[in-house]
């Protein structure tokens, strides 16, 4: 099992400090209050090494890491984050079915609701449990003879290690990967989600029959799994978190990334498009007509998406918020800016300090993912 190196207690301290004092200041802690709280982390870390966030530290960290994001457009609603404590489980089965309550707490007859679950802390470099994904729902990606791959390419490695554990998908272009779970010192496991908390919509388009032909879907929650969430010191490497779809992320890459299902040529022929030179551009005509599809297909299911015009300008207003709040606007432009139509967006004429504040969610090395397939 790979372990991370854990704090140093000075590192640890600092850090719970500082957090702390944000703590306080944001809620309006009385000085006494702090300075109590303050005496507890200190005892904690001399004597054991760490220290436990009470539950009301543990929600504002995890809100403020997802007000820290830099590559997060949607931070206009952090302040709405439900957070899942469930830092006494590390036992694979349990940890199943209160993802499958995540999912259906999220999902919400498909008014979406932002969730997260937050697992034990990494001890003394350890990982009590692990999840393996990186989102909990996502589709398989099955290599074929000819180098091709049916299904998600993104998940053709993911897709092997769970055929290694024994999993078997229908061989479909749209199998939902199970869950794979792994508990300190012992062999990952996996879990088949069950129908009804995985949501998924098939892409219509209101005037395109051929686009409706093609089959295409995708699912309703993005639940990100592969990432750790570090508050006042603790690092939490299994704290999978949602909030919903930017139409953009599924019309403009999932679905039309030559490197994911590459389906703008298919919606070119569909459209009966000039695909013969570039200069046509049938790739932009096709995009468009794609993403519109996405957007009109979750308001006919009644799912909780948003277009990237109005993602943008929610982004606008959650940075007059905080500079209200005399608080920096940290971003990453490249990130923020959506994949469609950016010029359009007046993310795209401003620039941002992409300096990453905690709390906050990181990304893992492919060691930390822990699967050895990745």
């Amino acid at each position: 099992m790979n372990t991370i190196a854990k704090a140093a207690p000075s590192t640890l301290l600092q850090e719970a400090e500082q957090f702390l004092q944000l703590y306080a200041k944001e809620q309006e802690l009385p000085k006494a209050a702090y300075q109590d709280r303050r005496e507890e982390i200190v005892e904690s870390v001399a004597a054991q090494g760490t220290y436990e966030l009470t539950k009301a530290e543990l929600a504002f960290g995890a809100r403020v890491a997802w007000r820290n994001s830099i590559r997060c457009i949607g931070r206009l609603y952090w302040k709405s984050l439900h957070v899942f404590d469930a830092r006494q489980v590390t036992d694979a089965e349990t940890a199943f079915r209160l993802l499958c309550d995540h999912l259906r707490f999220a999902t919400n007859e498909g008014n979406i609701r932002s969730a997260i679950t937050i697992f034990p802390p990494d001890v003394e470099g350890r990982t009590p449990l692990k999840i393996l994904n990186h989102q909990l729902i996502r589709y398989a990606g099955y290599a074929q003879p000819d180098g091709s791959v049916l299904g998600d390419p993104a998940s053709a490695s993911f897709t092997r290690f769970c055929e290694s554990l024994g999993w078997q998908g229908k061989g479909t272009a749209f199998d939902v990967l199970p869950l794979v779970v792994q508990e300190a010192g012992r062999p990952p496991v996996w879990f088949e989600w069950p129908k009804e908390v995985c949501l998924e919509v098939p892409i219509t388009h209101p005037d395109q029959p051929g686009i409706t032909a093609l089959g295409l879907k995708w699912y309703a929650v993005p639940v990100i799994a592969d990432m750790w969430l570090s508050i006042g010191g603790l690092r939490f490497s299994a704290a999978p978190f949602n909030g919903w779809y930017m139409g953009a992320e599924i019309g403009a890459r999932n679905l039309a990334d030559q490197q994911r299902y590459n389906a703008l040529p298919k919606v070119a022929e569909a459209m009966n498009l000039d695909t013969s030179r570039n200069a046509t551009l049938w790739k932009d005509r096709a995009l468009v007509e794609l993403n519109a599809a996405v957007l009109h297909s979750y308001a006919q299911a009644g799912v909780k998406v948003v277009d990237h015009h109005s993602a943008a300008e929610q982004h606008a207003h959650f940075e007059r918020i905080e500079q209200s709040h005399g608080r920096p606007v940290n971003g990453d432009w490249t990130w923020l800016i959506p994949p469609v139509s950016p010029a359009t967006t007046a993310t795209f004429h401003r620039t941002y300090n992409a300096a990453e504040l905690k709390p906050n969610f990181f990304y893992k090395s492919a060691a930390e993912k822990g699967c050895p397939m990745m």
